[in-house]
């Protein structure tokens, strides 16, 4: 485990490099707080945590946003109204990254504390409501982390897609954890694999931008098998079966 993170610590000051010309996301994320002065009645609560910095809104997470949606669908047709509220973990600019990418080379123990005070205030507020933790990627580690410190709670619920290999899980059957049926190499921990991609991300950084195209470094590094649609037999019928089954 050591190695990994040390490799991952390599990779990542590789990858500042190229950070300070990744574009500003604007964030869209509600405050707890503020959220449940709106919102009295809620029967499912789905708090949203996407890849990357986990600073990208809800409307723009392209690879995350429908899988979302399809969550919502499944659960109206079981007879349950829901809202998305946007978790951002990462602040915007340089500075923000290199603390968000120390907070996951230390398993987002930073995040993950801020996250549980948030949910807890959510409990007391709704105290009937279920509440989904959804994440993708990066975004699937810090539920995992969140969950270790709830998954007691009967009421709350997780949804981690392309969960990281180095994170440790937790064993609860509360927590729904999707990998393409092991063909995602950062769940498998193809190391070589991941490697070779990582490398590579550095020219298709330049190729994008020879070709008018505005792309984040972090939108280069493709981890093959990382994608997820809902439309995927091994995405949006699990989800499906594991919702019916908690909330049916």
């Amino acid at each position: 485990m050591k190695k990994i993170r040390y490799l991952i610590s390599c990779l990542a000051s590789f990858g500042f490099l190229f950070f300070p010309f990744s574009p500003e996301s604007i964030s869209e994320n509600f405050q707890f707080q503020n959220f449940s002065e709106f919102h009295q009645k809620e029967d499912v609560i789905i708090i949203f945590n996407s890849g990357g910095w986990g600073n990208t809104p809800l409307k723009e997470a392209e690879d995350f946003a429908p899988i979302i949606k399809g969550v919502q669908e499944t659960l109206a047709s079981l007879g349950y109204n829901s809202l998305v509220v946007p978790y951002k973990r990462t602040k915007d600019g340089f500075l923000g990254k290199v603390e968000g990418m120390r907070d996951l080379l230390n398993s987002f123990n930073f995040s993950s504390q801020s996250l549980v005070k948030e949910i807890e205030f959510l409990r007391e507020k709704f105290p009937d409501a279920k509440i989904i933790v959804a994440g993708l990627s990066s975004g699937a580690a810090l539920a995992e982390e969140t969950m270790k410190n709830i998954s007691q709670i009967s009421q709350i619920y997780a949804i981690e897609l392309g969960i990281p290999f180095w994170i440790d899980k937790s064993e609860t059957e509360n927590i729904l954890r999707l990998d393409n049926h092991k063909k995602d190499s950062l769940v498998v921990g193809k190391k070589k694999v991941l490697l070779t991609s990582f490398i590579k991300s550095p020219f298709r950084w330049v190729y994008s931008k020879i070709n008018g195209e505005e792309l984040a470094f972090s939108e280069t590094i493709q981890a093959p098998g990382h994608e997820y649609f809902w439309s995927s037999p091994e995405v949006g019928p699990q989800i499906t079966a594991f919702l019916e089954n908690k909330f049916r």
